[in-house]
């Protein structure tokens, strides 16, 4: 009876108390001991179940009309919306930005559960109610991230998306035909695949000690540069570059040596030559130098391969070889103007030189010649003979 006489008293106090439908003042705060149905569609006995507030009509917004108009405060004004009013419109609920007519953060009816959790811990779970991560998602196929410029800013549209599942994670280039530019295959048992430090790049290496170092320890450390093209061409697979003398070293490293003999060679271009040079704990020794003009310099000897059966032709002392007799060598030379199995300079200068072949040839020549010398040798021993036999 209290609450009703204050009641009166505040509708008297604005003289509204003989219409049905004034809109009531209360000048004091308002307690409800029960549930509250707000909108024209609440029925006199409402059952409000568990419901404490409940909004009952075919337009359901809660406003948040902020009058503050001093210019230090904020003012703008916001809004939970229910469903859109438009006939055909969505089945959402939102957080509508009123005073700038944009709609943050929606979500549609028949959303899955748990589609975003915030759990307690700060972790926010995507699918989930038990983010283990800052941000954890799940999905029964191929969970992805889509990053997507949309071309409202003035730039290109472009879009990217990041995905994982049972057989690779990977980047999608989805604007460049969907093709996966960089992807990850499950059962790497080594840690450190890929490592970018101090503006290195490191393969199963934490420690990258070049711009980029590949390192192994079950003997399958190896680089591949393979151009897979049908199209048969010349073509240059790797380039050293450098403003000086561009080294390529190789270094065994197997056996314990502080001087270092033997174990490290060196491929250089230094000078406008190519040099090979080993290392014996010192300055570069060069072993093989090849200038400009094809000149080729070695500092030991030089070795036809011992695992290749060379014709060398010492055929020419056995009893069965068919000496060519120096007259029929004349002839020969007169109409060809080169030894027999001599190649000409007509030949050499079309096809090259080989080395190997012309040194077999010449030795033959050799041989052939302390034959004929031999030969001769015997003539003029008998012819000796027969001399001293007539003056004596």
């Amino acid at each position: 009876m209290k609450h009703t006489k204050k009641l009166l008293a505040s509708v008297a106090a604005i003289g509204l108390a003989g219409s049905a439908y004034a809109d009531q003042v209360f000048l004091d705060d308002l307690i409800v001991e029960g549930s509250a149905c707000i909108g024209i569609d609440c029925a006199n006995g409402e059952n409000f179940g568990f419901d404490t507030i409940r909004l009952k009509e075919n337009n359901l917004r809660i406003k948040f009309d902020d009058t503050s108009t001093s210019a230090s405060f904020p003012s703008n004004d916001w809004q939970l919306t229910a469903n859109d009013s438009s006939n055909g419109g969505a089945n959402k609920f939102s957080i509508d930005d009123t005073t700038n007519g944009r709609v943050p953060f929606t979500v549609e009816a028949n959303t899955p559960t748990n589609a975003l959790f915030v759990e307690d811990t700060g972790h926010v779970g995507f699918g989930t109610n038990n983010p283990v991560v800052n941000l954890h998602a799940v999905e029964g196929n191929t969970p992805t991230l889509r990053l997507e410029q949309d071309g409202s800013s003035g730039f290109t549209p472009y879009t990217w998306d990041m995905a994982g599942n049972e057989t690779n994670f990977f980047i999608r280039d989805v604007n460049g035909g969907s093709a996966l530019p960089f992807r990850i295959f499950p059962g790497n048992s080594n840690d450190d695949g890929l490592v970018i430090r101090n503006s290195r790049v490191g393969v199963y290496t934490d420690n990258p000690q070049s711009a980029l170092h590949v390192r192994k320890t079950d003997g399958t450390a190896a680089l591949l540069v393979e151009e897979a093209s049908t199209t048969a061409a010349a073509r240059t697979l790797m380039t050293l570059s450098n403003n000086g003398s561009a080294n390529f070293e190789l270094t065994d490293t197997s056996v314990a040596d502080a001087a270092n003999t033997g174990r490290t060679w060196k491929m250089k271009n230094t000078g406008g030559k190519f040099l090979l040079t080993t290392f014996p704990g010192g300055p570069g020794e060069t072993e093989m130098a090849l200038d400009q003009d094809g000149n080729l310099t070695i500092s030991g000897d030089f070795f036809a391969s011992s695992g290749t059966q060379l014709s060398v032709p010492d055929y020419v002392f056995e009893d069965e070889y068919d000496l060519m007799p120096l007259s029929e060598v004349r002839a020969f030379i007169e109409e060809n103007g080169h030894l027999p199995n001599v190649p000409s300079a007509g030949e050499i200068n079309s096809t090259g030189l080989n080395m190997t072949e012309m040194q077999m040839n010449l030795l033959e020549k050799v041989e052939e010649l302390t034959l004929y010398t031999l030969e001769q040798d015997q003539i003029i021993r008998e012819l000796n003979e027969r001399l001293n036999d007539l003056e004596g």
